[in-house]
């Protein structure tokens, strides 16, 4: 029989060989058709305009590995800079208009080779394709209602002007929060700024809620890509867990996660990896992975990969030497009944809070029972049960998504339950009598499981015949968890 661990690089290798030839035409078609979804939602008076995401800088000149703007990623599948979509909904023929940079030999020499016109509408779907350089005075003559270049017939845009020429037109953009009075506006709003001191007749409108609602039903496209990212993911969280073993560094587990990243066509993990052990695992976020692991410890790892520029969210939380301590067990199988919850109320038409309501009865139920919360209802058990247990996937880790919105199909998401021992919590409590005698009765418990820190986090689609754990096949329970420990360290 084939030893599938050795053989997984090879066999994923060829399987997104197959994926990528069968989807070029696929994410083309996908991506068309979200934005025929955009312009159903904004309406023929509407001019839309979504940038790509600018540079990062690192370190004085040197920038990070460049990553764009979700929403532009979502409407085009482009990964380039100085790319602008302009969709005009009303137009006759031409409502999708893509900008992209100037051909530049010398950026070219340095930097590689960037999408020409022709190129870049081959890649998007998007047929009228300009350069960067042309995007200024098009938007001109849009809102003067002077004719833009590039669409020659007079009654392109009819519908746009007439709504400009009745003051009833809209201009969307992708509008950055403004949280007060002094903060600077954002690229948009700066945008939007400039345009309403030039031009008349339209009205600035934020086309966030509108990106938000639709990147949260997926669609069959993007499930099998979600599916592919999460099964890279599962198999490089088991590639962790056979590298942890008592004398290793946590840079070591990252270091082979991330490997299968890479290996299987991932050019990128989702976010940056989480590899915590003993009392590292109570750290919600984080990310020296700096400590040489003791036996005895809990290791505790969240990390995904972003394959096709989709992710999934997977923690899992394992002792490096292949065996639970009891105290270790109490903590995990609480967490772990939790999950089981949380999956139970995972359903169609339920809301997210029902969710975490599900999750939230077993922690504080499990805590009362250790001894750790002394109050069988209301919010105590939070002082260990610190975080939400469910967000969005999708482009992002935490993706985008409209709030209050009861679950539906297509729509995919965590569950992922944790408590988090740390004596040090005791200092974040207000000093009140009622407080010290919560600390004195809880102490004695505190100190038995101090420092252990358990999170157990799945990917899910939800899907008309229920939810499905994408990350299903990643050991979960006490016993499979130690089981495949022993295996892996035994064919060491």
């Amino acid at each position: 029989m084939l030893n599938f661990r050795r053989q997984f690089p090879l066999v994923v290798a060829v399987a997104l060989a197959i994926v990528r030839i069968a989807s070029a035409g696929p994410m083309q078609e996908d991506v068309k058709g979200r934005r025929a979804r955009v312009m159903d939602k904004l309406g023929p008076d509407t001019v839309a305009v979504f940038w790509s995401a600018p540079p990062r800088i690192y370190s004085n000149d040197v920038n990070y590995e460049y990553r764009q703007d979700s929403n532009l990623l979502y409407l085009t599948g482009i990964d380039q800079e100085d790319t602008i979509l302009v969709l005009m909904p009303g137009n006759r023929t031409k409502r999708e208009i893509l900008f992209v940079r100037e051909a530049d030999a010398r950026r070219e020499h340095w930097n590689g080779h960037s999408l020409t016109p022709s190129e870049a509408s081959v890649a998007s779907g998007v047929e009228t394709v300009f350069t960067a350089n042309q995007f200024e005075p098009f938007m001109a003559g849009v809102l003067s209602a002077q004719g833009a270049p590039g669409l020659p017939q007079a009654d392109e845009a009819k519908a746009f002007f007439d709504a400009l020429g009745q003051g009833r037109a809209n201009l969307a953009l992708l509008l950055e929060p403004q949280r007060n009075l002094t903060e600077t506006p954002g690229p948009a709003r700066q945008f939007a700024a400039r345009m309403r001191d030039r031009f008349f007749g339209f009205q600035v409108k934020d086309a966030t809620p509108v990106l938000a609602g639709l990147r949260q039903i997926k669609t069959p496209y993007e499930q099998a890509v979600l599916r592919q990212s999460v099964l890279i993911s599962t198999e490089a969280h088991k590639a962790g867990m056979r590298a942890a073993a008592p004398g290793k560094w946590e840079y070591q587990v990252e270091s082979a996660i991330e490997a299968v990243y890479l290996n299987n066509g991932a050019m990128s993990w989702g976010y940056p990896s989480i590899v915590g052990s003993g009392p590292n695992a109570t750290i919600l976020h984080y990310e020296k992975s700096s400590r040489q692991m003791e036996n005895g410890d809990l290791l505790l790892v969240d990390a995904a990969a972003n394959f096709e520029g989709l992710t999934g969210d997977i923690t899992r939380t394992y002792p490096i030497n292949g065996h639970f301590t009891q105290a270790q067990r109490d903590i995990y199988e609480i967490v772990f009944a939790a999950q089981e919850a949380g999956i139970k109320a995972a359903k169609i038409g339920a809301a997210p809070d029902d969710i975490q309501k599900a999750c939230d009865e077993v922690l504080r139920a499990g805590l009362v029972k250790l001894g750790l919360v002394t109050e069988p209802t209301g919010r105590q058990f939070k002082i260990w049960a610190t975080h939400g247990v469910t967000h969005w996937i999708g482009m992002d880790v935490h993706d985008v998504g409209v709030r209050g919105k009861p679950l539906e199909a297509g729509m995919a998401f965590t569950i992922e339950p944790g408590i988090y021992i740390r004596d040090q919590a005791f200092n974040d409590l207000p000093k009140t009598p009622e407080n010290a005698a919560f600390i004195e009765k809880v102490r004695a418990a505190v100190e038995k499981y101090k420092n252990i820190g358990v999170r157990i986090e799945d990917s899910f689609l939800l899907l008309p015949s229920g939810v499905e754990n994408l990350s299903a096949a990643l050991p979960r329970t006490v016993a499979d968890v130690e089981r495949f420990l022993s295996e892996s360290k035994g064919s060491r």
